[in-house]
């Protein structure tokens, strides 16, 4: 099945010469059947006048004879033959048993239905005989006696050949297609220009909605006349400008925001160092303190440490908002990379790393650093035991994925595991994270320009990070 075009273009160019076709049709066909009626009529009325005429002026006695007059004869008949033939007709006269004739026709042409209605009056009818049509005019000749119209028995019939208006007929029709294809083609042509005009600024409103898509939030469009499509171009340019005003707006909300939460951060980093150095301290007399003060200074410092890697977070967050994050890249061997981040945190014992000695990768060290860590530290706080980090290379760059065989991240929390302050579960409302490692996390991967992924295991969770070659 041809499936039907869905362009505005090819539906007003269909839909005009529909209608091109439609209105040429029922013209040429009105027009067709006028003329043919009209030719018809013609021919008709000329051939009852020719028959009525030379019927009329018969001199030779026919009907009831008065005294001393005699019968036609054959010949007398034969001239009144002669008198009503024409090229190419036929003629019939019968007079009770004597038939005269003109012409290639017999009485066994003459249709039943004519015959029997030429004894009331003349009459016509159309018929194919010998595969052509002919006008066959059918009369009987009365005489009036007094106030009396008496039939005499002479009947005429005349053969009219219809091929000359069959001709005229086949011309005129032809003439009609012409003129009908050259009405379809006018359509066409104007449907085309019309359709142009019309969807000019329909492409002009789609260029200009692409180029809002696009940011070019000043976009406008010259209004032009007083129809539909100006009003729509004009409400198009109401609904940019107030966009813009909308977006101006929240751009500039966001950047305060941003620069408030950098602000904060950076300000709440002097007073933290007070605090961490201060913990410190009272970190070492914690065990020398009665056990409800010391609990109560495990807690401080407890808070205190996470409050620092939420503001350490924030600002790393702040700088990817501004733009200001920037790659140190540098060949990097990639299994001494992952043990130094274990390391370093104290994670050796409880993560099994499988990579190649002599794997190497172009990276920026510290951001592959922050990468693993937020993934690792993930598995050991909110998964289960074993944690293992594959590395390898592929054709197309790194490779490292973090597994760990807890419960499992719930199903509906999927695609919200990268989002920002997101914690799945109730449970972990209060934990130690600031919900902001694995948004940092995937911000580092991209800025690398590679992608990370999230999969339930069955046990566990798998986070996949894939770092192209650069």
């Amino acid at each position: 099945m041809i499936p039907l075009p869905t362009g505005l273009r090819a539906r007003l160019v269909i839909t005009f010469t529909l209608v091109a076709v439609a209105a040429s049709t029922l013209v040429a066909t009105i027009g067709f059947e006028l003329a043919k009626t009209a030719l018809v009529t013609r021919t008709e009325t000329a051939s009852l006048n020719l028959v009525t005429r030379e019927l009329s002026g018969i001199t030779f006695p026919v009907g009831r004879l008065a005294p001393g007059e005699a019968p036609p004869t054959t010949k007398e008949l034969q001239r009144l033959a002669n008198a009503m033939y024409g090229p190419g007709r036929g003629v019939l006269i019968e007079y009770h048993k004597l038939i005269a004739s003109d012409g290639p026709m017999t009485m066994s042409d003459v249709p039943n239905e004519l015959y029997g209605r030429a004894k009331q009056s003349v009459v016509t009818q159309r018929a194919i005989i010998r595969n052509e049509l002919w006008l066959i005019v059918g009369a009987e000749v009365y005489r009036r006696t007094g106030n009396r119209a008496e039939a005499t028995g002479l009947r005429a019939f005349v053969f009219f050949p219809m091929r000359d208006d069959e001709q005229q007929l086949s011309t005129l029709r032809s003439r009609f297609i012409q003129g009908g294809v050259a009405i379809v083609l006018i359509a066409l042509v104007v449907a085309l220009l019309s359709a142009r005009q019309v969807l000019l600024p329909v492409r002009r409103l789609s260029a200009a909605a692409q180029a809002l898509g696009q940011g070019r939030l000043d976009t406008r469009l010259p209004v032009h006349g007083q129809d539909e499509l100006a009003e729509l171009t004009a409400r198009f340019n109401d609904a940019a400008a107030a966009l813009e005003l909308s977006v101006s707006e929240l751009r500039s909300l966001e950047a305060m925001s941003r620069r408030f939460v950098a602000d904060v951060s950076h300000e709440l980093r002097t007073p933290l160092t007070a605090m961490t150095a201060v913990a410190d301290m009272l970190s070492e007399e914690a065990n020398r303190l009665p056990e409800a003060p010391a609990e109560a200074v495990r807690l401080v410092l407890r808070e205190i440490a996470r409050l620092r890697v939420l503001v350490e977070h924030l600002i790393e967050v702040s700088r990817f908002d501004a733009g200001t994050a920037t790659l140190n890249m540098e060949p990097v061997n990639v299994a001494d990379a992952i043990q130094d981040c274990l390391e370093v945190r104290g994670w050796s014992d409880d993560v099994s790393v499988h990579a190649s000695q002599g794997l190497t990768a172009n990276l920026d060290p510290r951001r592959f650093d922050v990468i693993v860590a937020n993934l690792v530290g993930n598995a050991l706080k909110h998964g289960g035991p074993p944690v293992v980090v594959n590395a390898r290379g592929t054709e197309n760059g790194l490779e490292v994925k973090v597994r760990d065989h807890g419960r499992g991240i719930p199903r509906d929390a999927l695609p919200h595991v990268f989002d920002r302050f997101f914690k799945a579960g109730a449970g972990r409302a209060r934990s130690q994270g600031s919900g902001l490692g694995l948004a940092i996390a995937r911000a580092n991967v991209h800025l690398h320009g590679g992608t990370i992924s999230v999969r339930l295991q069955s046990p566990g969770t798998l986070f996949t990070v894939w770092l192209p070659h650069s």
